[in-house]
């Protein structure tokens, strides 16, 4: 055990990760080491930050607690608390269930768990916080909590309703980020698009990306996690005309059918849905979209399924997630419906749902072959310099493999000529 030390680990999201960041700074302002995601957890004092929402988070968090709860048993760690989603719904039963957890905190609650291990807060440190990012990009929360109400999600019952930061503070944390040697931005929050709806009861969210572009040392700046309701126009605009603004955005549409999306609580149309991606390709040409789908949600037919398979393929993503429908406690969904889809079912209608986007990724992948494009270099990895496009995030999108003849700085831009590709990177040369 290493003593005057503390381990955080982050479970979950980026939104997760920046909170532990904060809370590390504030850590190492007590004069503590500080370790994030250690290969080995061996601190006097190890907090984990937990996610709650779906099952299979659910489950990864728990069995890391349990983990460093032997760790502790062992005497190869000293006190060990957790916070975070998982830890603000369910604490109750949890710390019942594992006594030897010494402190069960809310996604919110580092003054307490500073003043439970003894260490002061510093209110006046605001928006300092320790990078875990590799030291050329960073992620940008700028809002907390959520208003949309979807029927199967349980975040704004572990985060409480939509509440948007200034944009005064988000701007000075930017500018801080910058000073640190940062670059990228992702900007992130459970909804990007309703930012300062709760305010002024209109989304400046359009506002904000201008002024964050305007920052110098801003060169890509990333939107994460939109929502297609009331969708705020004015964005798109800045998108285009921005040229450090990626021409990305990342955007959870869930399905497609109207008796499925009526059941999920989204506000929206198919019709609208497909208005709205016809309008985005249309005003930022080029644009990369991401999106993620849901297979299985209760009452999902054989046609609703069909029907999001045939969107799929007409829409042709560019970046693609999926998950099968889980069911959380508390939630709309699960006090009202019945989960009537097989798990098998659900299974079956992921991996096929996964297939057909894999062969559209590849093909759209295989169309940048022979044109060259600006790549951030974030690593070496054997052979190979490892980056990215304005069109890819960290650890979710394809990556670029580069082989050099002369040195590529890690975390500076290169411009590559692309080579070759497959279903999941591509290839290029300087």
């Amino acid at each position: 055990m290493r003593r005057g030390t503390v381990d955080i680990i982050t479970l979950g999201c980026s939104k997760n990760l920046v909170d532990s960041e904060k809370l590390m700074a504030q850590f190492r302002a007590n004069g503590l080491k500080v370790r994030h995601d250690p290969e080995q957890v061996s601190a006097e004092t190890v907090i984990i930050n937990t996610c709650g929402f779906i099952g299979d988070a659910q489950e990864e968090s728990i069995n890391m607690i349990l983990e460093c709860g032997e760790l502790k048993k062992a005497g190869k760690i000293g006190r060990l608390y957790v916070m975070g989603c998982l830890s603000q719904k369910f604490h109750k039963e949890l710390k019942a269930e594992i006594p030897e957890v010494d402190g069960w905190y809310g996604k919110f609650d580092w003054n307490a768990i500073l003043k439970e291990t003894g260490q002061k807060w510093f209110g006046e440190m605001g928006n300092e916080r320790i990078v875990t990012t590799p030291s050329h990009y960073a992620y940008l929360k700028i809002a907390e909590g959520c208003n949309r109400g979807c029927a199967y999600c349980a975040i704004p019952l572990m985060t409480g309703k939509y509440q948007s930061r200034s944009q005064e503070d988000i701007l000075d944390e930017a500018r801080r980020l910058v000073a640190k040697g940062v670059k990228e931005i992702q900007l992130i929050a459970q909804d990007l698009t309703y930012y300062g709806t709760d305010v002024s009861h209109k989304p400046a969210i359009a506002e904000l990306v201008q002024r964050l572009s305007d920052i110098p040392g801003i060169e890509w700046l990333r939107l994460h996690y939109g929502y297609p309701n009331s969708f705020p126009m004015d964005l798109l605009p800045v998108m285009r005309e921005r040229d450090n603004v990626c021409k990305y955005m990342d955007i959870a549409l869930q399905h497609i059918s109207d008796p499925v999306l009526k059941r999920m609580h989204r506000n929206i149309t198919a019709r609208e849905t497909r208005e709205l991606l016809a309008r985005m390709r249309e005003e930022v040409p080029g644009i990369h979209l991401r999106t993620t789908l849901m297979v299985g949600f209760p009452g999902e037919t054989d046609d609703d399924y069909a029907l999001l398979l045939d969107f799929v393929k007409e829409q042709r993503f560019e970046r693609l997630g999926a998950f099968a429908y889980c069911e959380v406690d508390g939630t709309y969904s699960a006090l009202h419906y019945n989960d009537d889809v097989k798990d098998e079912v659900k299974q079956e209608r992921l991996s096929r749902l996964m297939r057909i986007q894999q062969d559209i990724s590849a093909k759209i992948s295989a169309a940048k072959v022979g044109k060259t494009f600006k790549v951030m270099i974030d690593r070496i990895e054997g052979e190979y310099y490892v980056g990215r496009t304005e069109f890819d995030s960290p650890e979710v999108d394809p990556e670029v493999l580069v082989k050099a003849d002369v040195e590529l700085p890690v975390g500076e831009f290169a411009d590559i000529r692309i080579t070759e590709a497959d279903a999941f990177d591509i290839y290029g040369t300087i």
